[in-house]
């Protein structure tokens, strides 16, 4: 059985984590990694491929990531995925005014799923009250973006992990199906 292919494109600031969390996902969610041991993936094997199979359906999430991609607004993607770096307030309003609008300007559709992935949770700190973004803030930015889903994660540390991916494994399955993977309304949070 050929299986349903979903491409799902991950955007964002530079150096917000997107690249450590597509690596950390590909050598196993589940896996302990000691600090600095992540392998990070090269550009130019994109796009990133895993393999699903679900009690009907087989599935192949191809991951595009921005850094790679020469023009990546040529991409038609089924799923997008805005990350920012819950330890910079200026990655959450970079996703809140820049990536919003490049994702709404460029794929000009109401249908197409998007989901906020907050990465490096491991760095929130508490000493530093200005730059703080606990998960209620997030949370509050995707529902006014209209994403379909808030999710936060380390990649370094696993934390929240592999919820994350099978939330976004879910949500890209939900894609083949006639919903189109969107969320009923409103913005859940994960």
């Amino acid at each position: 059985m050929e299986p349903h292919v979903v491409s799902i494109l991950v955007l964002g600031d530079d150096k917000c984590g997107k690249s450590t969390f597509l690596s950390r996902i590909s050598q196993g969610v589940h896996k302990s990694h000691p600090k600095g041991s992540i392998t990070l993936l090269r550009d130019l094997d994109q796009p990133f491929i895993f393999e699903l199979r679900a009690r009907t359906s087989n599935y192949r999430l191809e991951f595009h990531d921005t850094s790679s991609p020469e023009n990546w607004r040529l991409l038609r993607p089924d799923l997008v995925i805005i990350c920012y770096d819950i330890s910079q307030r200026l990655s959450l309003l970079n996703m809140q005014r820049v990536w919003i609008h490049e994702v709404r300007t460029t794929f000009l559709s109401d249908h197409l799923p998007i989901l906020v992935l907050g990465l490096k949770r491991d760095l929130r700190s508490e000493s530093d009250p200005n730059g703080i973004i606990y998960p209620q803030e997030g949370h509050d930015a995707a529902q006014q973006m209209r994403a379909d889903m808030y999710m936060e994660c380390s990649a370094v540390t696993g934390e929240l992990l592999p919820e994350v991916f099978e939330d976004i494994c879910r949500r890209a399955m939900g894609t083949a199906s006639s919903t189109g993977g969107q969320s009923e309304g409103g913005c859940n949070l994960m």
